[in-house]
């Protein structure tokens, strides 16, 4: 079975992780960081996408974002394939940038929000690329430095961050600053990148515990959200009947077709190519990721999707079969 489709809607709260493909690097220079966080301003303004959280390292990132008008899906894929392609002009390379499909987790708000902010803007200090929380205030690859007011981003929502901390700005920066500080020797924290029950709850010794205790016997929980088993058993019933709503047949073929488009030109190769049953490596993981996505995210049979590729449905669900599993 393809992993499952992405829960969202305008104004879902998302964690977005991405990393380079073989754990290469997405940014090799500032003239890569400039056009990393232009791409994703001009897609986040577009797209009516709230961003309050990022850092940019060397070989992968993180994004705490809600959802635009658009869409997650919509928002990424522009940002992402505009950013690869001109990555790979830029360096002479082809193929692909990004290790799979970004990863996207929906987070409970008020449970999660400010330490997800922490974690996300501790990630240069985490890594060893500053050596303390003040040079971390004027690190330029990161979106703390923008809530410290040591550097102005119109396209990052500081007004709503601070907003969780104090009345104030000054009183707010204050209290974020300490907060940060707090974390430092936190470390990582893996129940914020997973999603799921088990990490949301803090591990399989907090679900025991609370099973113990005579606490409930059975929680929801899903590896796409972050949140309590209430919160995901909403989430999902909500996903369902958008799922009911969901676009007609031929706009999801339209929407696949320009997905097509979109990923054969990135990548360089014709769709001609592409729907040959070519064995090229780089045509089939091209094939591999675009059958993934119509099935996964445009919500394509495996039969129309064999279409839109111009293969057989067998080869389809063989695709489907070898891609079980996570990001």
């Amino acid at each position: 079975m393809p992993r499952g489709a992405r829960l969202d809607a305008p104004g879902t709260l998302h964690h977005v992780m991405l990393r380079g493909i073989e754990r290469g690097n997405i940014v090799y220079d500032d003239e890569d960081r400039e056009d990393f966080l232009t791409r994703l301003s001009d897609q986040a303004q577009t797209t009516g996408t709230c961003l309050y959280a990022w850092a940019l390292m060397d070989n992968h990132a993180h994004i705490l974002l809600r959802s635009g008008h658009e869409g997650l899906p919509v928002f990424m894929r522009r940002f992402l394939t505009g950013y690869a392609v001109a990555f790979n002009r830029r360096h002479g390379r082809y193929g692909h940038l990004f290790q799979n499909r970004y990863k996207s987790i929906v987070c409970q708000e008020d449970a999660y929000f400010k330490e997800l902010v922490r974690y996300i803007h501790l990630n240069p200090l985490r890594a060893g690329i500053v050596a303390n929380i003040n040079e971390l205030d004027r690190y330029e690859w990161c979106g703390h430095a923008a809530i410290m007011g040591k550097k102005s981003l119109g396209w990052q929502d500081v007004a709503y961050v601070l907003g969780w901390f104090g009345k104030t700005p000054k009183e707010a920066r204050e209290a974020y600053r300490e907060f940060v500080r707090q974390g430092i020797s936190q470390g990582r924290r893996p129940e914020l990148v997973g999603g799921g029950l088990i990490r949301s709850m803090g591990g399989w010794s907090a679900v025991k515990a609370l099973r113990a205790s005579g606490g409930q016997e059975y929680e929801i929980g899903d590896e796409r959200v972050l949140g309590s088993g209430d919160f995901v058993h909403a989430l999902l019933q909500e996903a369902d009947e958008r799922i009911k709503r969901q676009l007609p047949l031929n706009e999801r073929i339209e929407e696949a077709r320009r997905r097509v488009d979109e990923v054969c030109r990135a990548e360089g190769i014709g769709e001609k190519e592409l729907s040959s049953g070519s064995r090229r490596r780089r045509v089939s993981a091209v094939r591999r990721r675009l059958a993934m996505e119509l099935i996964g995210e445009i919500g394509l049979s495996l039969a129309e999707t064999a279409r839109q590729l111009g293969v057989s449905t067998s080869a389809v669900c063989r695709i489907v079969k070898a891609g079980k599993g996570g990001t």
